[in-house]
C-alpha cells in the first residue's frame, strides 16, 4: 500500500488493521475494555488505555512474553546450527536499565556494556563479572578502569587503547580477556549512519593493525582470546556477512601462520533487523540469519584448517524492538493546505530515529482500533523542530483529542537515545506480564531536570 492511500472498503480496513497488529508484541489482542466494554488494544493481558490513564503519557511498555520468545528463538537456532559452542550477548545500547540487565541474566546471556555508565548499571543490577563484555570506540580512563574492574571481556577498538590497557595491568590481580575489533571493509545494506564495517569506518582496527595487536599481546603476555567485527545495524539480508567472515577468517589464518595464535572466540556482532511498518512485513527470519552465519564460520574454518571458535552473536534490536510499545495522547487535529496533522505529546525527545534515519513507523488507536480509516495523517510531536514528525502519511481513523495512540516496535533505540529537549521529562517504562504492569523506570520529574544545576555565582 502506498503512503497516504485511504481505505474505501471495510475489507481493506480490516486487512490493514490485521497487518498492523502483526507489528505489536505477540500477546497483543483487542478485548472489551473493563472501563466501558468497547474494544481496546491489550498487551500482556493489560489494557493499554487504562495504563495510559494510570501512568500518564508518553509511556513505554515492554511485553515480557515477546522478550522471552525472541531470546528462545536465538537459543534454539544456535543450538541447532552451532551446537555447544555459541553464546548470545545482549547489546545494551538498544535499551538498557537495571530490569533489562536482570532479564539478560535470567536468559543466560552475556551483557554488552559501553562505557562506565552502562557498566555501573549492570553492576547495580547484580550482573556478575563473568557475564559483562565491554565495548567502546574511544574509552576514557574511567571507562577502562571500570572495564578492567568489572568486565570479563574487553573488546579493544584500537592500538592506542591496547597500549593503555597494558599500562594498567601490573596493578590488577585478574585481567579480563581481550578481543580485537577488526574492520572487515564490508558493510551491510542499511542507513549510512548505521554502517560500521566499511574501510573508512571509525570502528575497529585494520587487518595490519590487528596483526600488530596480536604480536603485542603475545609479547606482553596479555590474555588475547577473541576477534570481533560488526558491519551495521538493522539489516535484513545476511549475505554481506559472508564476505566479511571470509576476510576475517583469512586474517585468522594469516595470524595463525605468523604468530601461532588463533581466537578461541569469534563475534560477527549483531544488527539483524525488524519490521517497523506494515509494508516491511513479514518479520525477518532469525533462524535463517543464525544458520547462515554458523554454517559460513564452520565451513570457512574447515577450508582454512582453523580450529572452530566459540561463536558469539550480539543481538539487541531483534530481541527487544517488537516487545516495546510507545503510548502517546493526541491533541486537536489540524489541517494545513495539504496535510492532516495529528499532534501527540511525545516524539523527537523520546524517539529521534525518524529525524536521524528517516525511520518509518506505524500506529493504531488504542480504543476501537478497527474503526474505518478517515484519511492519511502526519503524526507530529510538540517539540520546536520541523523535523519532529514521528510518522508521515499514515492512514488512520478520525481521532478525538485525548485519545491514546499506540506505536509498535518501540523497544530499541528510542529510550536509549532520548533527550530532555525543550525540557521534556523522560517517560515511565512498564514491564507487562500475566496481566500485571510493573514500573521498571519511573517518569522523570522537573526536580530531576534541575537537580544537577547550580545558581549563577554572585
Amino acid at each position: 500500500m502506498n503512503p497516504g492511500t485511504v481505505m474505501n472498503t471495510e475489507t481493506q480496513t480490516q486487512e490493514l488493521w490485521q497487518r498492523r497488529l502483526q507489528l505489536f508484541p505477540i500477546t497483543a489482542e483487542v478485548r472489551p475494555s473493563p472501563r466501558d466494554g468497547s474494544p481496546a488494544l491489550t498487551v500482556g493481558g493489560c489494557d493499554l488505555d487504562a495504563l495510559a490513564h494510570e501512568y500518564g503519557t508518553p509511556l513505554y511498555c515492554f511485553d515480557a512474553a515477546t522478550l522471552d520468545a525472541a531470546a528462545e528463538q536465538y537459543r534454539r537456532s544456535l543450538a541447532a546450527h552451532y551446537p555447544g559452542r555459541a553464546a548470545v550477548t545482549y547489546a545494551g545500547k538498544a535499551f538498557f536499565c537495571k530490569a533489562i540487565a536482570q532479564w539478560t541474566q535470567r536468559q543466560g546471556f552475556w551483557l554488552d556494556c559501553t562505557g562506565a555508565g552502562e557498566i555501573g548499571v549492570a553492576v547495580a543490577a547484580g550482573v556478575p563479572r563473568q557475564r559483562i563484555l565491554v565495548h567502546g570506540v574511544n574509552k576514557s580512563d574511567e571507562d577502562l578502569d571500570a572495564a578492567l574492574r568489572h568486565g570479563e571481556i574487553i573488546v579493544v577498538d584500537n592500538l592506542a587503547e591496547l597500549y593503555r590497557i597494558a599500562g594498567r595491568t601490573p596493578a590488577l590481580a585478574e585481567l579480563p580477556d581481550l578481543w580485537i575489533r577488526v574492520r572487515p571493509g564490508v558493510a551491510v545494506d542499511t542507513h549510512a549512519y548505521r554502517q560500521t564495517g566499511q574501510e573508512d569506518s571509525k570502528f575497529g582496527m585494520s587487518p595490519l593493525e590487528a596483526m600488530e595487536a596480536v604480536r603485542f599481546c603475545r609479547a606482553q603476555g596479555l590474555p588475547l582470546t577473541g576477534l570481533h567485527f560488526h558491519q551495521g545495524s538493522h539489516f535484513h539480508d545476511p549475505a554481506p556477512v559472508g564476505p566479511a567472515l571470509d576476510t576475517v577468517l583469512d586474517l585468522v589464518a594469516e595470524m595463525a601462520s605468523a604468530t601461532g595464535w588463533q581466537p578461541a572466540s569469534l563475534s560477527p556482532g549483531g544488527g539483524w533487523g525488524v519490521p517497523y511498518h506494515e509494508d516491511d512485513l513479514p518479520h525477518p527470519d532469525v533462524d535463517a540469519y543464525v544458520a547462515f552465519v554458523a554454517q559460513r564460520v564452520a565451513a570457512g574454518c574447515a577450508e582454512r584448517g582453523l580450529e572452530l571458535p566459540a561463536l558469539h552473536l550480539e543481538p539487541g534490536r531483534s530481541l527487544v524492538a517488537r516487545a516495546g510499545v510507545a503510548l502517546y495522547r493526541t491533541g486537536g487535529e489540524k489541517q494545513s493546505a495539504t496535510r492532516r496533522w495529528l499532534p501527540i505529546d511525545g516524539g523527537l525527545a523520546d524517539n529521534p530515529r525518524p529525524a536521524l534515519y528517516g525511520a518509518r513507523y506505524s500506529a493504531l488507536p488504542v480504543r476501537a482500533p478497527q474503526r474505518p480509516v478517515a484519511d492519511a495523517a502526519w503524526i507530529a510531536g510538540p517539540f520546536c523542530e520541523s523535523g519532529d514528525v514521528l510518522i508521515e502519511a499514515l492512514p488512520l481513523p478520525a481521532l478525538e483529542p485525548g485519545e491514546v495512540l499506540a506505536v509498535p516496535v518501540s523497544g530499541a533505540y528510542h529510550l536509549a537515545m532520548q533527550s530532555n529537549y525543550n525540557g521534556a521529562r523522560k517517560p515511565a517504562v512498564l514491564w507487562l506480564a500475566d496481566g500485571a504492569a510493573h514500573v521498571i523506570q519511573r517518569r522523570e520529574t522537573i526536580a530531576d531536570l534541575v537537580a544537577r544545576d547550580a545558581d549563577l555565582p554572585g
